[in-house]
């Protein structure tokens, strides 16, 4: 089984407010990264927030984390979740991706898994402006490197060491992220 984890645990410094509450399309981003996970094949998703979790609502249908150490960057919520995901031995896949990527969809998911299990690959990524990245799955044989991340190390880090077990999926709008004011007012004019 595969499990979900959205990364939403960042204080959004550069946008100014808490980007996981930006409405894109009626929902807001984490809303619209939660949707795409229950819509996915993904067996549960699980939500890591952190800096501004006293602003944004609870989350339905995802075991929703609070992360404490979120100023120690991104690897301690990885490993927050993975031991999650550890106290159930059924889970032999994560996909880790981020709330702000407001074009992840259920099919994106889902071909990543579909991809995993035509491949047998230990990694299959998200490929896009010629690198690869989240969303990202990783099959249980890398589930004790994950849990190793420290500090702002990603999971770009066992992407780079492992890249001969790494299978892609393209996805032509991986690139589009919000981080600043004017990434969200540019994403208001895009569409599907």
């Amino acid at each position: 089984m595969t499990a979900l984890i959205i990364l939403a645990a960042g204080e959004s410094s550069r946008l100014g407010q808490p980007k996981q509450n930006l409405i894109f399309k009626g929902k807001t981003l984490l809303q619209l990264a939660v949707d795409a996970g229950l819509k996915s094949d993904c067996a549960t998703v699980i939500v890591v927030l952190g800096a501004n979790s006293k602003q944004i609502n609870p989350i339905p249908e995802t075991a929703t984390l609070c992360n404490k150490n979120w100023k120690e960057g991104m690897a301690s919520s990885i490993k927050m979740a993975m031991l999650e995901i550890d106290k159930d031995a059924t889970f032999d896949k994560v996909i880790i991706m981020l709330c702000d990527q407001p074009f992840v969809n259920a099919a994106l998911l889902n071909s990543l898994i579909k991809k995993q299990a035509e491949t047998q690959k230990a990694i299959v990524a998200c490929a896009y402006n010629g690198t690869t990245g989240v969303p990202v799955l990783f099959d249980s044989k890398l589930f004790g490197e994950l849990l190793l991340l420290k500090g702002k190390e990603g999971a770009k880090k066992i992407l780079k060491n492992h890249a001969a077990e790494i299978a892609e999926v393209v996805f032509e709008k991986g690139g589009i992220d919000i981080d600043t004011p004017e990434d969200y007012e540019n994403l208001l004019t895009l569409s599907d």
